[in-house]
């Protein structure tokens, strides 16, 4: 059963920023396809078919974070699961989709845009765990130093 949660009002606008690149890429991408314009300067169907893979992986972490979260989240803490690895999945597949969807359009134009996306995520889960901090206290904080990785194990 789905919960109904709602994001509080100061995250609202982070969600619409966090997607804002994604859209974009889902929108200007394919002008390098209708307009030849913009492409990506390596083989194209070598690009195509990586930007299907990697597409297809962050679809994985994005539905593995969704059906977790609608299944476990009841406004509790929630560390298990994905969050095992990871403390924001929803930020990783996100980023993933995007380059997947970048390299897939063969389109530079849409490449700059999942790059330029990198720091809005950052600036996302810094402003979140402020307010996650707020909201469970000293249980984040352990939380944070057992999963030390943001949105890459090893990397942030």
């Amino acid at each position: 059963m789905f919960c109904n949660y709602r994001p509080p009002k100061e995250l609202r606008a982070l969600f619409i920023v966090h997607y804002a690149p994604l859209l974009l890429i889902i929108l200007l991408g394919p002008l390098t396809a209708i307009y030849g314009i913009w492409e990506i300067p390596l083989d194209m169907s070598i690009t195509v078919i990586f930007g299907v893979v990697i597409f297809l992986i962050g679809a994985s972490v994005y539905f593995k974070w969704e059906i977790f979260w609608h299944k476990t989240f009841k406004g509790q803490l929630v560390t298990d699961g994905i969050f095992d690895h990871i403390r924001h999945p929803h930020y990783t597949s996100l980023l993933i989709i995007g380059f997947g969807l970048a390299l897939f359009f063969y389109s530079l134009l849409a490449l700059f845009i999942a790059i330029i996306a990198i720091p809005i995520m950052i600036w996302s889960i810094i402003d979140e765990e402020k307010l996650l901090l707020k909201q469970y206290g000293e249980k984040y904080k352990t939380y944070m130093e057992k999963v030390p990785w943001r949105i890459i194990p090893k990397i942030f």
